[in-house]
């Protein structure tokens, strides 16, 4: 089949205005052979790919990964990197594509500097207390408080530790999004908010009048937990423009049933006794169920990753409420109305029902005819009774 395109490389017209941009070009003063060698060397760097086939391009798969507690309970003062780069990859510290997480341990009497070329940074107090030193000023933090930060003109913090808690010294968990700068290969220049602090307290406070509120309604409480927002983000409810926090409990004997987002989540196992753990996969069965699935413990102290898509769902098999903090980078997926957040009890109704909501729900085409057909007949039996 030969194809044609208007105004193609042999249309006259194409090469009047080539002539012309040489004639031009000499009468600027530049030599024909610059503006051709020049040329070729751009047209060289050119690349294009058949569209079915290159559509989704094969990169390398972000897994389920865990930064123990054990490196911040033990040792020096330092930041510990939860650092994925090789396995993305990337040429800089990355624990996904856009985030980048650390311990950091600080020990009793001791300071440390944490540098990030970010618009935002998170830290969580995991244990002890202390103060932080910013370019905005200075503040005190103690164990379960979150602060964020915007950009600065350093992008240096120096924090000091006062109390270390159990294990001789202050930990803190600290998010940034500064992978997401290196890959655009930009640098932080505009503050987009103002350093924010959430207390312990207040997000405590928080969960419980949720909790209080929907026991007097009587509903489930079976998602119990709060976003944690910002002022300057009104229409996202996000900690910032691209950090997303929440506060999420488990009670005894809860499942918090399967969800997925296209964000990574980074979760912070904020408190957890053996038995609380996440089931994770890449699908569903018919039933809503997690196909293969990975299990994580949940360990207090600790984290781990949830892959961006992943189907996960929460158990808790001990005696008391578990809590964990994810950080994701649903801030920016949110705004790019990217987020896709989905709940298995929908997607199982939306199937039930014969339609597929959007191209982010993972179902062969095989897959779905047999639920049709299977539906199709468990209608046909309903209606002959």
């Amino acid at each position: 089949m030969t194809m044609t395109f208007p105004g193609g490389s042999r249309d006259p017209k194409i090469r009047n205005n080539a002539a012309a941009t040489f004639e031009a070009a000499q009468q600027a003063g530049i030599k024909q052979q610059e503006v051709t060698a020049d040329t070729e060397k751009w047209e060289s760097r050119a690349e294009v790919f058949e569209y079915t086939s290159a559509a989704n391009p094969t990169l390398n798969p972000i897994s389920v990964y865990v930064h123990p507690p054990e490196l911040h309970e033990v040792g020096p003062t330092r930041v510990i990197p939860f650092d994925l780069s090789d396995t993305l990859p990337t040429p800089y510290p990355a624990t996904g594509p856009n985030l980048m997480s650390s311990f950091v341990r600080i020990d009793v009497g001791d300071s440390i500097d944490t540098t990030a070329s970010a618009t935002s940074q998170a830290f969580y107090v995991i244990r002890g207390s202390g103060t932080t030193k910013t370019d905005e000023g200075v503040i005190d933090w103690s164990e379960g408080d979150l602060f964020v930060l915007p950009a600065s003109k350093t992008g240096t913090t120096v924090h000091s530790a006062v109390d270390g808690g159990a294990f001789g010294g202050a930990a803190l968990y600290w998010v940034t999004d500064e992978p997401l700068l290196k890959y655009l290969g930009v640098s932080a220049t505009e503050k987009r908010f103002e350093p924010t602090m959430f207390r312990r307290e207040m997000m405590l406070n928080s969960v419980q009048d949720l909790a209080d509120e929907k026991g007097a309604a009587g509903e489930e409480l079976n998602r119990l937990g709060v976003l944690l927002g910002n002022e300057a983000c009104p229409d996202t409810k996000t900690l910032t423009h691209v950090l997303w926090s929440l506060l999420n409990s488990i009670g005894p004997g809860i499942v918090q049933r399967a969800h997925r987002h296209n964000s990574i989540a980074l979760d912070m196992a904020v408190y957890a006794k053996p038995g609380v753990y996440t089931m994770m996969g890449q699908a569903l069965d018919e039933n809503g169920e997690i196909v293969d699935p990975i299990r994580v413990d949940w360990v207090t102290g600790g984290v781990f990753v949830t892959p961006p898509g992943w189907w996960h769902a929460h158990y808790n098999e001990s005696d008391e409420t578990a809590w964990v903090l994810p950080m994701q980078d649903a801030g920016l997926y949110t705004y790019q109305r990217t987020l896709d957040i989905r709940f298995v009890d929908d997607e199982v109704a939306n199937l039930k029902n014969g339609r597929i909501r959007g191209a982010a729900y993972e179902v062969t085409n095989k897959q779905y005819t047999n639920i049709s057909c299977m539906l199709q007949k468990q209608l046909s039996d309903e209606n002959a009774n």
